[in-house]
């Protein structure tokens, strides 16, 4: 029995998923990737998502969540929000704060500053 048991404990160790894949597949399954970008960068007038304060995006999602918005642009979200449970707004803010782009292995770094006047 004890044995079965810690099989049980190993294995749910091993294959439980963090809160950061969590958030990463509710983010693609709920196509949020749609308007912010497959790596949560922001596209057109979407906001980018990556590497955001994880309490401002919570407390966002939450007013969404209630209905509430601040601009027309913002009440498409709403529709996105009713739906999410607390657990998965924390999954998805976590995503969010921690997020690393799969591909290059580093976080966005949100201080880019342009130089130059861009002429020849």
């Amino acid at each position: 029995m004890r044995f079965i048991t810690l099989f049980i404990f190993i294995s749910t160790l091993l294959f439980a998923k963090t809160p950061y894949e969590l958030g990463k597949e509710l983010y693609m399954g709920k196509g949020c990737f749609s308007c912010h970008g497959n790596r949560a960068g922001g596209m057109h007038n979407y906001p980018a998502l990556a590497n955001r304060a994880k309490g401002f995006l919570t407390y966002k999602l939450e007013r969404f969540r209630a209905r509430e918005s601040d601009n027309q642009q913002q009440e498409m979200m709403v529709g996105y929000a009713i739906g999410l449970s607390d657990k998965e707004i924390d999954y998805l803010t976590t995503f969010f704060a921690e997020y690393v782009d799969d591909e290059n292995a580093e976080s966005y770094d949100d201080a880019y500053e342009e130089h130059g006047d861009g002429g020849s």
